[in-house]
């Protein structure tokens, strides 16, 4: 055959190029790295440098997309060979592979994901989807004496969380302590060297490339599914502080209003950005028990003045009970103005902190569990309250945050707004002073009762 590039885009050729006896794949989906895949296998078996390929993937219609593009690559190569079919590898076991024979004798078997089916095998050995697998660690335990001899093994796959093996391989390798050869392709990556254009048959344009991946996010179900099929982000849910059962649980449509339409106490909260960051306003209606959300503003690189105009005149009606502005940085301007206007027993000025976020994250949780706060059924508002993570430090400390590579429009600033807010009405409208009288004092007030 030709030069690679021929048939391939830079990041297929540059797994195709690398000849190392171990190789782990972390893909996006659909970048085509089963046919790239495909071909290094009929290549290795043309060139007789293995007796026999042994790929597994997740499910068989998988391993019929590979051996499709196995038979194709044959013709290529102009090698006489016979497709099998779904040929009994076990008939105790019920092991069954589609199976391809070349003219020199070798062959390519697309197993199921039947740790068993490796047992006693020996060759070329390709896991497919490996974090998938319903038991990855069996098929591994099955799977690796197959290489005993010197044979290659590939491994690739799209990430299944942060307990998976798969990825538990891939973290030993960033600390070398596996020397397998490691590659990463990332949708983006795979967008900038080609696959677009490859798709439409021409050179896409930059806002082409930029529109296609927004799509291919906006279809995801959340920011999970996106980061990990996608974006080469192992997803770790149970760092969720906030999970999606937890979010849809309180979750209602129509809950929006105008605020000239609510009739209970209301409660303001504001995280406030400017360039980097969302300015968000979120204000709760309280009636009985539970906090209605009835407005969320979001204003995106606004200025201060115009922040102002949106934020004022909900503080001044009638029904507004107290507000809780965040005066860290940049916040404090605003805060300040607030709390002169309306008073500091009706504006709080708040300066995050490491602790007070742990209060508030963990009083959004309480009311999350309690059922007594209601939020839009909205994507974006329900990836930002997903989006906060409980984070152990190396120090041992625990901080509430975003992880920077998973973050798209928002550095939690929603749920911060939301916090906010409802923090607005945990706090009484002035200082409380508790003491105790004294024996004496308790016995004069008591005088004759």
């Amino acid at each position: 055959m030709g030069s690679d590039s021929k048939y391939f885009l830079p990041y297929q050729a540059r797994w195709l190029q690398d000849e190392s006896p171990v190789k782990v794949w972390e893909k996006s989906r659909r970048i085509g790295a089963t046919y790239v895949q495909s071909y290094e296998d009929v290549r290795d078996c043309v060139k007789k440098k293995v007796p026999a390929v042994w790929f597994s993937s997740a499910d068989e219609s998988a391993a019929r997309e590979y051996i499709t593009y196995c038979e194709m690559w044959v013709k290529l190569f102009h090698m006489a060979a016979e497709s099998l079919g779904l040929v009994v590898i076990d008939d105790e076991k019920d092991i069954k592979a589609f199976v391809i024979k070349l003219a020199n004798g070798t062959k390519i078997h697309a197993l199921s994901s039947n740790p068993k089916a490796f047992r006693s095998k020996g060759g070329k050995v390709v896991l497919d989807e490996f974090a998938w697998h319903d038991d990855p660690a069996r098929l591994w335990a099955a799977a690796r004496p197959c290489i005993t001899w010197g044979f290659p093994l590939r491994i690739l796959s799209t990430h299944n969380g942060k307990l998976s093996l798969f990825y538990k391989f891939i973290e030993r390798i960033k600390k070398k302590r596996l020397a397998w050869s490691f590659h990463s392709t990332p949708i983006e990556l795979a967008v900038d060297e080609g696959l677009l254009d490859k798709i439409l048959g021409r050179p896409a344009t930059q806002k082409e490339r930029e529109e296609w991946l927004d799509e291919l996010h906006e279809s995801c179900a959340d920011d999970d599914t996106w980061n990990q099929e996608y974006r080469c982000i192992a997803v770790d849910s149970a760092t969720a502080f906030l999970t999606y059962d937890l979010i849809s649980s309180c979750e209602a449509d129509d809950l929006l209003l105008d605020i000239e339409e609510t009739t209970g106490d209301l409660f303001v909260g504001m995280d406030i950005g400017r360039k980097k960051d969302l300015s968000v306003i979120w204000l709760l209606e309280k009636l009985g028990r539970v906090k209605y959300t009835r407005r969320v503003e979001i204003l995106e690189k606004t200025p201060f003045a115009v922040q102002r105009n949106v934020l004022f005149p909900i503080l001044a009606h009638r029904n507004m009970r107290r507000a809780c502005i965040d005066a860290t940085g940049i916040g404090m301007q605003m805060a300040e103005e607030a709390q002169d206007k309306y008073g500091k027993y009706r504006v709080e000025a708040v300066t995050f902190t490491a602790k007070l976020k742990e209060e508030l994250a963990y009083a959004m949780r309480t009311s999350f569990e309690d059922k007594d706060i209601a939020v839009p059924a909205e994507f974006a508002i329900r990836e930002d309250l997903h989006s906060v993570k409980k984070i152990t430090t190396a120090a041992g400390n625990i901080r509430f945050d975003v992880a920077a590579a998973e973050r798209t429009d928002s550095h939690a600033d929603r749920f911060w707004a939301a916090a906010l807010a409802n923090h607005a009405d945990t706090r009484e409208a002035g200082p409380v002073t508790v003491a105790t009288a004294g024996k004496r004092a308790s016995r004069a007030l008591t005088h004759g009762y």
